[in-house]
């Protein structure tokens, strides 16, 4: 029940943010100008039948084209793009060139952040602690581009240096490569992008995982646990960690939109066509269906984030199954 009852908050707020997201569009980019340089321009009647035939028209009512888009919608069909390309197409194969370049950095850089937050607040004040907060530093003061340009320069020479190109980044695959050796291909081509994106992702999650776990090092429970005899190291394994996590799910689940449409710089720098991309060059021509399209998939990834934090929360905390406050996981 907690979940379903999350669940259909999350679908209005899914619903508000992706109707929004479309009113703001439409309202803002300039579908027209497209063919403002066009030479020789085409008449106004022309430029309007092609703008209402893909419900672009900014002459017709907004009311009336968001009305026109919500039924597709909710029909499954986002509509078509400024050069008359179905959306749905591009925006599942732009997903799928984003997911693959997104998720295993992001999830290793995750787990790998919590783990060092761990340790570098158990071992708070020592050399480990010191080494462990100034590489977070360094990685967060570093932004994206330059870290990507810094570990493709790294890997161009290791290149030199073995006289093999072990080390391939621009695209997600080579053409000329086919069969068994296909899938060893696509991993080198992925393997420097994962690692942009995981130390990036590891930065954030280890600061913020230091913090959670400083705040509950000297609680209460924590403190029982060790009374009742618990080693200190499972101790914080099992009530202290437990507890920090609970609200390092919340912060899982607002980043995680943010990254797959943060990941432009990323697709830009190692060649890769994905949502990112996708949605800068869409809002440079004005084109509304695919800018509303991009951002009710930031919708819906919130939402399933959410969901999953959700989820999480329901297994960390007790309070939640039961309905009561309790002390501490110790009791």
């Amino acid at each position: 029940m907690f979940l379903l009852r999350r669940l259909a908050n999350h679908l209005v707020l899914v619903a508000a943010a992706a109707s929004l997201g479309y009113l703001l569009a439409a309202a803002a980019l300039d579908p027209r100008a497209g063919f403002e340089d066009r030479a020789p321009r085409p008449p106004d009647a022309v430029i309007d039948a092609r703008l209402s035939a893909l419900n672009l028209n900014d002459r017709v009512p907004l009311a009336d084209r968001y009305v026109t888009w919500a039924d597709g919608v909710l029909h499954g069909d986002f509509g078509r793009t400024w050069d008359g390309v179905p959306v749905n197409g591009e925006l599942w194969r732009r997903l799928g060139v984003s997911l693959r370049l997104v998720a295993p950095g992001a999830v290793l850089g995750g787990v790998l952040g919590v783990a060092l937050g761990a340790y570098a607040a158990a071992r708070r004040g020592r050399a480990a602690d010191r080494l462990i907060s100034l590489g977070s530093l360094l990685l967060l003061a570093t932004p994206v581009f330059v870290l990507a340009v810094l570990l493709q320069i790294a890997a161009s020479g290791a290149n030199d240096a073995m006289g093999v190109r072990v080390f391939v980044w621009v695209g997600e695959s080579t053409p000329e490569v086919s069969g068994v050796g296909a899938l060893t291909d696509r991993a080198r081509h992925l393997l420097l992008p994962s690692v942009t994106i995981m130390l990036a992702q590891l930065a954030l999650y280890c600061r913020y995982q230091r913090g959670l776990m400083l705040d509950v090092l000297n609680a209460a429970f924590v403190r029982t646990a060790r009374a009742k005899g618990l080693p200190r190291r499972r101790a914080l394994l099992r009530h202290g960690l437990r507890t920090a996590l609970i609200p390092l799910t919340t912060y899982f689940s607002y980043a995680s939109g943010l990254l797959l449409l943060g990941a432009v710089f990323t697709e830009k720098i190692y060649g890769r066509h994905g949502l990112g991309e996708w949605l800068v060059d869409s809002v440079t021509r004005g084109d509304v269906n695919a800018v509303a399209a991009v951002d009710c998939v930031a919708a819906c990834t919130v939402l399933l984030a959410g969901l999953t934090a959700d989820a999480l929360n329901l297994v960390l905390d007790p309070r939640i199954r039961t309905g009561a406050p309790v002390p501490g996981f110790a009791s």
